[in-house]
């Protein structure tokens, strides 16, 4: 069972100070098995911001449907052209104009060491990459774009808070008679 930190603090209240391993030693004296402690995207680096996607252009003239997006970064973060403002070549479908996304600003290093910079694609400057889940390494998903809920966070926020990166999960073995932390109020109750 995989049990989000986070998600254990909102029950229990755990001291800030105590980090993951000697929580992992305190599920392992209540009777639990500690299998492995990991940091969700840990290995992202570099700018991630919460963005708007101002305007799609669809790219009919290549043999894939291709989109080149404007999207809004806020003022901390645009290209000193178009202050606030990046343009970003993206495959996906899945979002329209409105919708809040998660955008890898260049300089930034991705899950696997994808390295994120600014180069001409399609006949236009990709200034970045509206990133899935998958490219982010907090799911399998890859079939589009990470959509944020509206009010999420604001525009040039830092998205790496927002959608859970650096999270820590431990995961745990249940023994067979301890099935009542087969959830998090179970865990949490053990834990108190």
């Amino acid at each position: 069972m995989r049990i989000p930190l986070s998600w254990l603090r909102e029950y229990v209240d755990l001291p800030p100070s105590e980090d993951a391993a000697a929580i992992g030693e305190r599920l392992v004296s209540i009777g639990l098995e500690l299998e492995d402690i990991e940091v969700v995207g840990g290995d992202n680096t570099g700018p991630l911001v919460v963005a708007r996607v101002l305007q799609i252009t669809e790219l009919t003239e290549f043999k894939k449907p291709i989109r080149f997006c404007r999207v809004e970064v806020g003022a901390a973060h645009g290209h000193p052209e178009t202050p606030g403002e990046r343009g970003i070549v993206c495959g996906a479908r899945n979002f329209v104009e409105g919708d809040l996304v998660v955008v890898a600003l260049p300089g930034a290093v991705l899950t696997g060491g994808f390295a994120i910079a600014s180069r001409e694609t399609y006949g236009h400057v990709s200034d970045g990459m509206i990133c899935s889940e998958r490219e982010l390494g907090l799911g399998d998903d890859h079939d589009g774009i990470m959509v944020l809920p509206e009010g999420t966070a604001e525009v040039g926020a830092d998205a790496g808070p927002v959608v859970g990166l650096g999270d820590v999960v431990l995961d745990v073995a249940v023994t067979p008679d301890m099935g009542f932390c087969l959830s998090m109020r179970g865990v949490a109750r053990e834990l108190a």
